[in-house]
């Protein structure tokens, strides 16, 4: 191995008592590849074995934790008790090839679309829709079905260690549920889930607060709890970087394992809300990182990046895209392979790589998604 890739393969034990091998970690990334049910397929089991042999650990596409959450056809289920079997496969899966398994827990809120959801009746913290050619109009919950999704969050945790992961990330980025009582964009409440700043932190910090509550009361062994953001919302009025280091500075005092930045790009600058030269994983690392580890990601293709990124200070990097076109990128590091790692894939690699058909489709049918050549 090459002496300037060392720190990338340092173990880290987090507060949990979850200990990782090394620190990169594969990003959640929608695959579009369950079972109508809500089941995972082998294919995808496959798809995710195939990269958890090298990474420390793997973060689950997202998981809905009610019915009325699905975000994506395709998206497997945590909702039930029926579901801990398709749970229990994927991560004995990951396990099994020396990664930690994390599930990835979430409501899609207004971003889910009608047809996945029963009766149509899609849900937010308001009655606005998001700004995207056909948005559906959402209802807005009551405080009582509030609550009852906070709970949500916490069976879907219990589930998560029947099924023997090894943590859960709650996704409180991308636009989603928990982002959407986030932002002042589509939470126009006046009760005690919005309004002020500190009110719209409400939800996010009281999901926490449950599943943090659930993992105290059913873990037997060390279970980590990451949160995932998205810093900032291009719409007006919506989140600024101003509003998400306030958020980030709440949960940092909540003891959890990590914080996930959602970033297109790990250098991307603020777009508004701070006075600043400092991209926003600085600003991130420097208000929590002495707390919480960060976990940064976006546009981290090789070692040279991840070096880079490492140097900001974040202690954990993720790789999206970038681990699809590469399952092997941890193992070609610690073998010397550098140069070996591909940063593009072929029209002809889906076997080789073993992508499921759905998000295969995906790949190489939108335009400047991955670099096909």
């Amino acid at each position: 191995m090459t002496d300037k890739y060392q720190p990338l393969l340092q173990p880290l034990r987090f507060r949990s008592g979850v200990s990782i091998k090394n620190r990169v970690v594969m990003a959640p990334m929608t695959n579009f590849s369950s079972n109508e049910d809500g089941t995972v397929t082998d294919a995808e089991v496959n798809y995710y074995a195939r990269r958890s042999k090298g990474v420390g650990m793997v973060v689950t596409a997202c998981t809905n934790v009610t019915a009325n959450g699905k975000g994506f056809p395709g998206e497997f289920a945590g909702h039930t008790d029926d579901m801990i079997p398709s749970l229990r496969h994927l991560a004995a899966a990951i396990k099994n090839e020396g990664a930690k398994a994390i599930l990835q827990i979430f409501h899609g809120g207004r971003m889910c679309p009608p047809e996945l959801v029963p009766g149509g009746d899609v849900v937010s913290a308001s009655s606005v829709a998001a700004e995207q050619e056909g948005a559906a109009q959402p209802r807005e919950l009551s405080s009582a079905e509030v609550m009852d999704i906070v709970r949500a969050f916490g069976e879907t945790t219990r589930r998560a260690i029947e099924a023997g992961y090894d943590g859960v990330e709650v996704h409180g980025a991308n636009g989603y549920l928990i982002q959407q009582f986030f932002s002042p964009h589509s939470n126009r409440r006046n009760d005690e889930w919005g309004g002020s700043l500190e009110k719209r932190m409400t939800f996010p910090l009281a999901v926490v607060d449950e599943v943090k509550k659930v993992v105290a009361e059913h873990a037997t062994s060390p279970f980590l709890v990451g949160y995932r953001f998205s810093p900032e919302e291009a719409t007006e009025p919506g989140i600024t970087m101003a509003d998400t280091l306030e958020l980030i500075s709440a949960l940092a005092a909540k003891k959890l394992d990590y914080l996930h930045v959602s970033l297109q790009d790990f250098w991307s600058l603020p777009r508004r809300g701070v006075e600043s030269s400092k991209t926003r994983i600085e600003l991130i690392q420097e208000r929590v990182g002495d707390t919480v580890p960060v976990i940064g990601v976006g546009l981290i293709h090789t070692p040279d990046d991840a070096i880079k990124a490492l140097e900001t200070g974040v202690p954990l990097i993720a790789l999206g895209r970038e681990i699809i076109m590469e399952p092997d990128w941890v193992e070609k590091v610690e073998e010397g392979r550098e140069s070996e790692i591909a940063t593009t894939l072929s029209k002809d690699d889906q076997e080789r790589l073993v992508v499921p058909d759905p998000l295969w489709k995906a790949i190489v049918n939108t335009p400047g998604w991955f670099p096909v050549v």
